[in-house]
């Protein structure tokens, strides 16, 4: 607790109040100060953590894009052999699938 001295009257004199306004002012640079850099090292960390967050997603996306590419050439792989070992089933599939393409086409 600041100690003031009085004058006679039982006033403060205008030297101690400059003073105590003074301490108050240093006070209150000192906590805008504390303040600023706690905001600050909380932005950095939110900002660390969004780039933690933005790079295991993109792992995520690039493993399921790998893994996505493999199924579609295990399918490719898949429809040649079967092609090349039932020729007349395929072209009769690829046959069908035209025609009803062509049906759903020319209907208006």
């Amino acid at each position: 607790m600041p100690i003031t001295t009085e004058t006679p009257n039982g006033k403060a004199s205008s030297a101690d109040l400059s003073a105590q306004v003074e301490t108050l002012r240093k006070d209150l640079a000192d906590l805008t100060n504390i303040i600023a850099d706690l905001g600050k090292a909380k932005g950095e960390d939110a900002i660390s953590a969004a780039k933690s967050s933005a790079n295991a997603a993109r792992d995520k996306v690039v493993d399921h894009a790998e893994t996505a590419r493999l199924q579609a050439m295990e399918l490719q792989d898949q429809a040649n052999s079967f092609v090349k070992n039932q020729p007349a089933a395929a072209l009769g599939i690829a046959a069908g699938i035209g025609f009803l393409i062509g049906m759903l086409g020319s209907r208006k």
